[in-house]
């Protein structure tokens, strides 16, 4: 069970929208679409809002800045390790690898607001909108919009009608208290499965191995974060090596993820850790933890969807 003295903590608000979007043509995307879909939605942003010349370091505007609020949360409590360029108020997910599309055929992918990100469905909707008539990726693949759904797959958007009477709002502790219920509290061991490269930097090291006190240490931290992002005075969940779970497995591999930066006008390699893990001994409070963790991803590079794992119970 989650601590009472610990509510707080887990009242960050959240919604998960899910976006069906349908090509108009044949076409060819990338592998990995939740960075594309990323930049194509943050240039259409900064197309329709930008008053300025896109340097957003030396612009005179960068406080009132919608691009900035949507794609760069500003904190209402700065955390001290936080560098220049962190995010936490959106993760983008996209988990279909395909890379030939024809003429009809449909892609979904989610995108989840946390905090005061929430507000701005309307303008992330437009951007999503206007990306589809530019064209999403280096072959310009055209698309439209068929449907958006709520966490519970009700619709929100469907042709040209918007509901948002169904534009859910939780909890992370809504969300955790729900899944606990699908665990079987005198099971001891569970498995965690990474469906993207988990990305973990550590004294400026760049991990290649999954630790278990580092994963429950990012977890925690990313927690904090989102708790600052809502202004909710707290102090970071501290975890002791006593209530570590056991690994009875793990299999790993590092993964690669290359995207190219519109803003830094650059290609990049992303890289991270892939695989899955056996935990023996999970006591109720640090499965909630990790349950915390499948929610609001953790790691380096979220906003690209990295860091999204699941909980499973393993079969005795």
């Amino acid at each position: 069970m989650i601590d009472s003295g610990r509510e707080s903590i887990f009242d960050v608000r959240y919604t998960k929208l899910y976006f069906t979007v349908q090509f108009t043509e044949d076409t060819i995307l990338p592998k990995y679409k939740a960075s594309a879909i990323r930049g194509g939605m943050g240039e259409m942003l900064l197309r329709i809002n930008c008053v300025r010349d896109r340097k957003c370091e030396r612009c005179d505007f960068e406080s009132e800045c919608l691009v900035r609020r949507i794609l760069y949360s500003k904190m209402e409590i700065q955390p001290r390790f936080m560098t220049a360029g962190d995010s936490v108020g959106y993760v983008l997910e996209c988990e279909d690898y395909r890379e030939q599309f024809s003429a009809g055929s449909t892609l979904v992918f989610q995108i989840i607001l946390f905090g005061k990100t929430i507000v701005y469905f309307g303008q992330i909707l437009d951007a999503l909108f206007r990306l589809g008539s530019v064209g999403l990726g280096k072959n310009r693949s055209m698309y439209r919009i068929v449907q958006v759904e709520n966490i519970r797959h009700e619709q929100i958007l469907s042709g040209s009608t918007i509901n948002m009477d169904r534009y859910h709002i939780g909890t992370i502790g809504e969300y955790v208290s729900d899944r606990l219920h699908d665990f079987d509290y005198d099971l001891p061991q569970c498995r965690i499965v990474f469906h993207t490269p988990l990305a973990l930097r550590i004294q400026g090291v760049n991990q290649t191995s999954y630790d278990i006190g580092q994963i429950l240490t990012a977890i925690a931290r990313r927690l904090y974060m989102l708790d600052c992002f809502e202004g909710v005075e707290t102090e970071q969940i501290e975890i002791t090596e006593e209530e570590y779970p056991g690994v009875m497995d793990k299999k790993e591999w590092i993964e690669e993820m290359p995207r190219y930066s519109n803003r830094k006008s650059e290609k990049m390699l992303l890289k991270g850790i892939r695989g899955e893990l056996v935990l023996d001994e999970v006591t109720p409070d640090i499965l909630a933890i990790l349950i915390t963790g499948e929610l609001i991803h953790i790691g380096k590079n979220t906003s690209f969807g990295f860091g999204r794992y699941e909980i499973q119970e393993e079969q005795m």
